[in-house]
């Protein structure tokens, strides 16, 4: 047996593209702390859109509030938890003052999502400017509308043949593009798209088998909490369900990061 056999394994897997990535992928998901940043979107996630759409159903009515239910699959024992708030929010609360303060605060997970991407592309750490303010509002509610406007293209998809592979498509596409425009945009053009494109395209990969099991296991889930522990057991299942994403978000960005910057071919076309 050769003794040098377990020293000439890293190294033989370092000479290989696959190796390679795995590796490097392995190591920068350790350098970012990814289990602890997945956790911070997630929350921050579930803290700056769900108030957004809550705001757009505010303005727009009782439709509203009946589709931003069935994009958040909200269970029946919860929906009215939400008719009330939309109902609620309709006077006052919802002022000038209201938006803002709702507004402001979403701003937070474009905070978390430019850390994050700082730590992945090992940028310099961003400074918090009122001039970068507009890039934080327009990348949560661009999210939260993307959230909205997916499900209205599924629901416009049932009519339409073969309806699966229509939802399918629109699906991936919106997964790549909010996964491309988010950091291009709040890391301020650091980093050009060309470079973000295989994360991007990486995660909309991922949340073509996410996606399924999650619609098998969100609604059930939903249910259960809902009947137990009522509406803050809902909360902890979305929290649950946001991590996961969160995860798969940040793992293939890193992934997508370790591809674009690789030396090999690939590498090489992609940066040209």
């Amino acid at each position: 047996m050769d003794e040098n056999g377990p020293i000439r394994a890293p190294a033989w897997l370092l000479h290989r593209w696959p190796g390679r990535v795995a590796i490097t992928s392995a190591a920068g998901c350790v350098r970012i702390d990814v289990f602890d940043r997945a956790m911070t979107v997630a929350a921050q996630l579930f803290s700056s859109v769900l108030p957004i759409l809550i705001l757009f159903a505010t303005w727009a009515g009782a439709s509203a509030s009946d589709a931003t239910a069935e994009a958040l699959r909200i269970p029946d024992e919860s929906k009215a938890v939400l008719d009330d708030a939309v109902t609620g929010a309709s006077g006052a609360a919802f002022g000038v003052v209201g938006v803002l303060i709702v507004l402001i605060s979403a701003t937070s997970l474009s905070r978390a999502v430019t850390r994050a991407f700082t730590a992945v592309w090992s940028l310099p750490r961003p400074r918090n400017r009122l001039g970068s303010a507009w890039r934080w509002l327009a990348a949560v509610v661009g999210l939260a509308l993307a959230i909205v406007v997916v499900r209205q293209l599924a629901a416009f998809a049932d009519g339409l043949p073969q309806p699966r592979a229509w939802q399918s498509v629109t699906a991936f596409a919106a997964d790549t593009a909010v996964a491309l425009f988010l950091p291009w945009l709040l890391l301020a053009g650091a980093v050009r798209p060309r470079l973000l494109l295989p994360g991007a395209l990486l995660f909309a990969v991922t949340m073509i088998a996410v996606r399924p099991a999650s619609a098998v296991w969100l609604p059930r889930a939903l249910e259960s909490s809902a009947e137990r522990f009522g509406s803050i057991g809902v909360a902890f299942t979305y929290l649950a369900w946001l991590y996961a994403v969160a995860f798969c978000y940040l793992v293939t960005a890193v992934v997508g990061q370790v591809v674009a910057t690789d030396d090999g071919w690939l590498g090489r076309r992609i940066r040209r």
